[in-house]
């Protein structure tokens, strides 16, 4: 696994955690979550953009993409 790879794969543990806790929900029940309201897509395809940001924006921004796709976790 290339360091960039693995760097993404940390990045991405984090935010899922993150996200759990801030909603008060499992990190496998964020993580699904995260999947179907394409929170995941989205955190996949600006990685580059969003872990130069703080996780509290990240977890606003994702919550906001799964809003618009479905998503009604506040």
């Amino acid at each position: 696994m290339s360091k960039h790879d693995y760097n993404i794969l940390r990045f991405t543990i984090a935010i899922v955690t993150e996200f759990s806790k801030t909603f008060g929900i499992t990190q496998k029940q964020a993580y699904n979550y995260l999947v179907r309201f394409k929170g995941m897509s989205h955190l996949t395809e600006f990685y580059n953009v969003l872990h130069t940001q703080s996780f509290e924006d990240n977890i606003e921004v994702l919550a906001e993409v799964c809003s618009h796709n479905g998503g009604q976790l506040k």
